[in-house]
C-alpha cells in the first residue's frame, strides 16, 4: 500500500486543502455538526452574532456594526477551521482509498464446477463469483476474489495490497493458504475457493475503512467529549447569567453599560473548549491513517487506543516469530559416512517430497555440495509420508531411500535386516532436539547415513523489537504447539519473556482470560485458524495478512506486511492518540487563563473600573481586546492541525516523567502562548480600530 501514496506527503497539500475546504462547508450543515456538540454550540453562537450584526446595520444594536460584523466573521471562521481539520484528516484517507479503487479491476475468472482442477472451466467476471465458488488461477493471471487455496501452490505478487514488490508463496493445507483478490500469480497453478461475496472483499473493506465509513468513537473519545460538553454547559450558564448580573450592577452602581449580547457570545466561545473540540475528530481519524501508512489496517479506532495500554503480548510461534516452515540447516553424518553422503541420500529421499521441508532439503544439498538437479528415475516410486510409519522417501534403482523420525527409521532398517545402528545416532538426535530443532534421520536400505537438522528459522531483527517492547513495559509470551524443549530453545533465541508449550486453542483462550481477569490489557498476534478463538478474545488482535481467513476475520487489526513486531508501531500510534488528546486538552484549558485577563476586564470595566488592573497585557481598548481574543481562539486551531494529524511525538519514558514533560510543554505553554498571541493580534487590530 505504501506504493500508492508517498510516506511523507505534505499535510497541507494544495489538492487536499481545496477538497477539505469544500467538504468543511458541507459539514456546516447542523444535521452533521450536531455530532460535535461544542462546535454545534459555536455555530449557534455564530448565527446569533450574524443576527446582531444585521440589527446593528439598522442602528438597533448597541455595538458598532463593524465590531459585531468582525466578531461574527471570526466565530464562523472558528467553526470552519474545525470542520476543515476533520475534513483534511478524512481527505488524506480518501485520497489513499481512491488510489486503491483504481487498482481494482473486474477480471475474468475461470470458474470450476468443484474443487477438481481437471474439471471444465467457465469464464465469468469476478463480480459474478459467489462465496463457495471454485476458480482455477494460473501463471500471470489475476486472482479474481478473496479465498482459500484448496489445492496447488503459487508465487503471488501482492504489491497491489502491501506495496511490496517481492512475491510470496501461497499454498494449500497450511497457514499461508489465504489469497486476496486483485493480486497476481507470478508462477504456479492453484484452485481457490472464494470465501466472500462481491463488495465484501478485503480490498473493499480496506477502502471502506480508509474512508472512515465504519469508524466508531472510542470510549476514551466519548469520555473526553462528555467532559467538553460539561465544560461548555458550565460556561454557557456563566455567560447566560452574566448579562442579567451586569444590568443589575449598572442599575445599582449608576454607571457603565450592561454587557452586550455580542460580547457575551464572544466570551462564551473563547472560554468553551473549542480548540480540543475542533481537533478531536481529526486526531482519531489521523491515527488510523498513520497506521495505514505503516501497512496496518485497523478495523476500529477502539483497537488502536487499546494498543496504547497493552501490558501483555501473546505471539503464535509458527509464521509469527518464526518463518512458519522448518528448513534444513545442517547434514550430520554418523558411522562411516561423511556429510556429502548424508546430503545425497537426503536429496534422493526428498525428490518426491513437495512440502516446504522437503524442498529445503533438496535446496541445501545442492547449495552445500554444488550438486546438479537430479532427474527423477523412470522406475522411481514415491513413498508418501503417513502418520502410521512417520516416514517418506523414494524407491529407485533397486534402492530404498527413507527419511523420518529416529525410532520409525530404525524400525524400518531392522525390518529390512539391518542390525548395525551407529552408536552415536542417539546422541546426535538428542543434541538436535535439545537445541529446539527437529532431527530427521536418513537411510539408504539398511545403512543409516545421518541426521538432517530441520530448524524453525526465527525472523531476523525480532530480538531487537522484543527488547523495545520490554522497555515499554510490555511482556511478550510465545505460544506454540511444540514440546517444551523445542519451545524453550526458540523462546531463548527470540528473546521472548515467557512461553506456553503444547498449547491448544483452549489453552490460548484461557491464558488471555487469566491476564484480563488480572486487570491487564492483552494483545495477540497470529495467523492460523487455531488462533481465531484467542484473537477474538484479545483486547488487541493483530492478524497476519498471510494468515487464514478465519484468523483475519477474528482480528481487529490486520498487518499487511505480516510482521508480528509491527505491534510496536501499533502501540506507538495508540499511545500517540491518547497523548495527543491529553496534551491538546491541557493546552485548550490552559488557554482560558489568558482570556480571563482579556475579555473579563473589557466586558465589565465600564461598570467596575477596578477591573482595569487585570488588563496586564495592556490591550488598547475593550473592543480590540475582545476581537483579539476571538481571533486568537480561531487561529490557534489551524496552527495545531499539524500536531493533531501527526500526533504527539512518542517518547519511551516512565509515566511520571512523561506526565511532567507534557504538563510543562502543553500546560505552561498553553498559558503563555495566548498571552503572546492576543497581545500581538491586539497591536495589529489597534491600528485599524
Amino acid at each position: 500500500m505504501s506504493k500508492h501514496l508517498p510516506e511523507r506527503e505534505s499535510i497541507f497539500d494544495p489538492a487536499l486543502l481545496r477538497a477539505a475546504f469544500s467538504e468543511s462547508i458541507r459539514k456546516l450543515d447542523p444535521r452533521i455538526l450536531w455530532r460535535n456538540p461544542v462546535m454545534f454550540a459555536v455555530e449557534i453562537a455564530s448565527c446569533i452574532t450574524v443576527v446582531t450584526f444585521l440589527r446593528s446595520l439598522t442602528g438597533a444594536g448597541r455595538e458598532p456594526a463593524w465590531f459585531t460584523g468582525l466578531v461574527a466573521l471570526w466565530l464562523w471562521l472558528t467553526v470552519i477551521f474545525a470542520t476543515c481539520a476533520e475534513a483534511l484528516a478524512e481527505g488524506r484517507g480518501k485520497a489513499r482509498a481512491a488510489s486503491l479503487r483504481k487498482s481494482r479491476t473486474d477480471v475474468i475468472a475461470k470458474r470450476l464446477a468443484g474443487p477438481d482442477r481437471a474439471g471444465e472451466t467457465t469464464s465469468v467476471p469476478a463480480s459474478a463469483l459467489r462465496k463457495g465458488d471454485h476458480i482455477l488461477v494460473e501463471t500471470n493471471e489475476i486472482i479474481a476474489g478473496d479465498g482459500e487455496i484448496v489445492s496447488g501452490a503459487a508465487l503471488v505478487n501482492e504489491s497491489t495490497v502491501t506495496g511490496e514488490s517481492a512475491p510470496v508463496v501461497r499454498e494449500s493445507g497450511g497457514d499461508r493458504s489465504a489469497v486476496t483478490g486483485g493480486t497476481t500469480v507470478v508462477s504456479g497453478t492453484m484452485v481457490v475457493r472464494i470465501t466472500v461475496d462481491p463488495g465484501e472483499t478485503f480490498l473493499d473493506r480496506m477502502i471502506s475503512l480508509i474512508e472512515g465509513a465504519k469508524r466508531r468513537k472510542t470510549p476514551n473519545e466519548v469520555a473526553l467529549e462528555v467532559l467538553l460538553i460539561a465544560l461548555t454547559l458550565v460556561f454557557l450558564l456563566v455567560c447566560a447569567n452574566l448579562g442579567p448580573l451586569s444590568r443589575y450592577s449598572v442599575a445599582a452602581a449608576g454607571q457603565g453599560t450592561p454587557v452586550s449580547l455580542t460580547v457575551l457570545v464572544a466570551l462564551f466561545v473563547c472560554l468553551a473548549p473549542t480548540t480540543i473540540a475542533a481537533l478531536l475528530p481529526a486526531i482519531g481519524i489521523a491515527g488510523m491513517d498513520r497506521l495505514f501508512r505503516k501497512n496496518v489496517i485497523a478495523l476500529s479506532g477502539r483497537a488502536i487506543e487499546a494498543a496504547g495500554d497493552v501490558n501483555v503480548l501473546l505471539l503464535d510461534k509458527t509464521g509469527t516469530i518464526t518463518h512458519g516452515n522448518r528448513e534444513a540447516v545442517e547434514f550430520i553424518p554418523v558411522g562411516r559416512h561423511n556429510e556429502r553422503a548424508v546430503a545425497e541420500a537426503a536429496l534422493m529421499a526428498s525428490l518426491a517430497d513437495e512440502t516446504p521441508e522437503g524442498r529445503s532439503i533438496v535446496s541445501l544439498a545442492r547449495q552445500r555440495f554444488n550438486l546438479p538437479q537430479p532427474a527423477r528415475p523412470a522406475d522411481a516410486e514415491a513413498v508418501e509420508f503417513n502418520a502410521a510409519t512417520r516416514l517418506s522417501g523414494l524407491n529407485a534403482g533397486g534402492k530404498q531411500y527413507r527419511k523420518g523420525a529416529a525410532d520409525s527409521l530404525i524400525a524400518f532398517v531392522r525390518a529390512l535386516g539391518g542390525e548395525s545402528i551407529p552408536a552415536e545416532l542417539a546422541q546426535v538426535v538428542d543434541r538436535v532436539a535439545r537445541a529446539g530443532a527437529t532431527p530427521l534421520v536418513v537411510c539408504c536400505d539398511t545403512e543409516v547415513h545421518g541426521v538432517v537438522n530441520l530448524k524453525d528459522i526465527v525472523k531476523s531483527g525480532i530480538q531487537e523489537r522484543f527488547r523495545q517492547l520490554r522497555s515499554m513495559g510490555i511482556r511478550t509470551v510465545m505460544i506454540t504447539g511444540d514440546n517444551p524443549l523445542t519451545a524453550a530453545a526458540i523462546a531463548a533465541e527470540a528473546e521472548v519473556d515467557d512461553f506456553l508449550a503444547q498449547a491448544k486453542p483452549e489453552d490460548k483462550l484461557r491464558l488471555i482470560k487469566e491476564n484480563q481477569e488480572a486487570g491487564l490489557m492483552v494483545a495477540m498476534t497470529g495467523d492460523g485458524t487455531n488462533d481465531a478463538p484467542a484473537l477474538a478474545q484479545a483486547d488487541v488482535a493483530v492478524a497476519m495478512n498471510t494468515g487464514t481467513q478465519p484468523a483475519r476475520e477474528a482480528a481487529n487489526i490486520i498487518d499487511l506486511d505480516s510482521n508480528p513486531t509491527k505491534l510496536l508501531d501499533i502501540v506507538e500510534v495508540g499511545k500517540q492518540i491518547l497523548m495527543t488528546r491529553g496534551n491538546l486538552t491541557t493546552f485548550s484549558i490552559a488557554n482560558d487563563i489568558a482570556k480571563y485577563f482579556a475579555i473579563i476586564p473589557a466586558a465589565l470595566v465600564s461598570i467596575y473600573p477596578q477591573l482595569g488592573v487585570l488588563n496586564i497585557m495592556r490591550l488598547m481598548s475593550p473592543a480590540s481586546a475582545i476581537l483579539s481574543a476571538v481571533i486568537f481562539n480561531a487561529l490557534v486551531i489551524p496552527f495545531l492541525v499539524p500536531l493533531a494529524l501527526k500526533g504527539t511525538k512518542f517518547r519511551p519514558l516512565p509515566a511520571e516523567r512523561l506526565l511532567i514533560h507534557n504538563l510543562l510543554l502543553y500546560g505552561v505553554g498553553g498559558i503563555i502562548a495566548p498571552f503572546v498571541g492576543i497581545k500581538t493580534i491586539d497591536l495589529v487590530v489597534g491600528l485599524f480600530v
